[in-house]
């Protein structure tokens, strides 16, 4: 019955995909949530703008940059650029809600490094360094070296333990009404403006403004060292949540906390996988936040608290990549073909209980309707192939490209066809798993697996050692 389902969906997508990127592999759940990843963004795409999901508009700078982040870049820069440009306050400023719009940053520096153009680089950077110096004025507490401000994307109130949220405010979903919501310290949030100081650097550099270079350096290196002091127990391998209004550090997991810290490398190897070994996982991958809040139950899961959300997946499993966890990227790349193949019947929902059921979540006393065909899921499953399997790695020239794949779990071939990166149409063909042992560009052998655009279409063949 699931291999049927799996068929009728594949089948249709086939017909439905416009954008003609495909992924051919020896497991068809996973080439079928590809294609369907694919329909995902194309069906999102409204007047060159990615849109947050079917329900939503494209108004949340996390999401136009996560996406941008993910996949769009490459895969549409037109539409990447142009929504990225959308959440900002006529080019001059990051708009939207304070806390995390940084994130753009990251996109932006992302974007430059993917097309290469050096008038959109000039641009970006104007708009995120303005932007990075009034984030300093009025969200940076000296006392701890951290940013204030609630959690990255976590805009609703039950992803807050007390007495961040307000019980008197139970019928309040969001999350700066609730009192004090402004004065805490996220792990999430700090890691993300740690990035947006690395990436603002590289632009810098990229640009030719050593001052400016060197002073992102100085601020990145200062705000690890505050997010290590504060939020990481080295005894107990943990990384914490949050520093509430009170001083406080409270001892929860946050699952994109996480995940964002071991990709960035704030941990040295050992460490990181101390950390991952001491982690709270579900059968259906890592929660938003966990345990489950006292208020909470699995009967009645917070939306925020106790939920799969899959592009939280994503980060984690980019950050298992990053440090080596190969069983825990795999896992995590199954799990979301799976959630969105088997357990949404074709349908990359926002969240899922931890029992892989798709769900809005409990807030304000209500159960909250799922969304369907939630962009940042699909594109956050294409950039682990994209990122990883594959290995598409773009140098801050903006005009190289170097391939670092992981191939699959069994060494069986995969083939990525019709991603086209700036003027030139990439096949890419990747078997074994292990250490690279032979590259053929078009046919030719080659002492590395990089190009620069020719404009010619270009095959890459890979043969790893195993």
């Amino acid at each position: 019955m699931m291999k049927r389902m799996i068929l009728t969906v594949a089948v249709m997508l086939s017909v439905w995909n416009s954008w003609g990127q495909s992924l051919h592999t020896h497991n068809a759940m996973l080439d079928s949530a590809f294609r369907l990843a694919v329909w995902t963004l194309d069906h999102n795409t409204h007047d060159g703008i990615v849109a947050a999901g079917a329900g939503y508009g494209g108004e949340w700078t996390r999401d136009a940059s996560i996406n941008c982040l993910n996949a769009v870049s490459l895969l549409c820069p037109e539409a990447a650029e142009r929504t990225l440009w959308s959440v900002t306050e006529a080019g001059q400023r990051i708009g939207h809600q304070y806390w995390d719009k940084i994130i753009w940053t990251l996109a932006a520096q992302h974007h430059f490094e993917v097309t290469g153009d050096t008038s959109f680089l000039r641009r970006a950077y104007r708009c995120a360094a303005r932007t990075m110096q009034e984030l300093e004025a009025q969200c940076f507490d000296s006392a701890y070296g951290l940013f204030l401000g609630p959690a990255v994307f976590q805009d609703g109130i039950e992803a807050y333990p007390e007495p961040i949220y307000d019980h008197r405010k139970w019928d309040d979903s969001f999350v700066l009404r609730h009192p004090h919501s402004d004065s805490i310290r996220c792990l999430s949030t700090n890691v993300v403006y740690l990035l947006a100081y690395r990436s603002l650097g590289q632009m810098a550099h990229k640009l030719r403004l050593p001052a400016e270079q060197r002073r992102c350096q100085s601020k990145s290196a200062a705000l690890a060292g505050s997010i290590l002091r504060h939020l990481y127990d080295a005894p107990h391998h943990r990384l914490y949540y949050l520093i509430d209004h009170q001083g406080t550090c409270h001892h929860y997991q946050e699952g994109l906390g996480v995940s964002l810290a071991l990709g960035a490398g704030l941990l040295n190897r050992e460490e990181a996988g101390l950390v991952l070994a001491n982690l709270k996982l579900t059968h259906y991958g890592i929660p938003s936040v966990s345990p489950s809040f006292p208020r909470n139950s699995r009967s009645r899961p917070g939306r925020h608290n106790m939920m799969i959300w899959p592009h939280i997946n994503a980060f984690y499993a980019d950050a298992c990549a990053k440090i080596g966890a190969e069983d825990e990227f795999y896992r995590e790349l199954e799990n979301m073909a799976a959630l969105a193949m088997v357990n949404g019947a074709g349908n990359f929902y926002e969240i899922y209980t931890i029992d892989g059921v798709p769900s809005g979540g409990w807030q304000c006393r209500a159960l909250w309707d799922k969304k369907e065909h939630q962009t940042w899921c699909a594109t956050g499953y294409l950039r682990l192939w994209i990122d990883h399997v594959f290995g598409l790695h773009f140098d801050d020239s903006g005009r190289r490209l170097q391939l670092r794949p992981m191939g699959m779990r069994d060494g069986s071939e995969c083939r990525l066809d019709g991603i086209r990166w700036q003027n030139t149409e990439l096949t890419i063909i990747v078997r074994g798993h292990g250490e690279r042992r032979l590259v053929r560009i078009n046919g030719l052998p080659a002492d590395q697996p990089e190009i620069e655009p020719t404009g010619r279409p270009t095959t890459i063949e890979i043969d790893l050692s195993e």
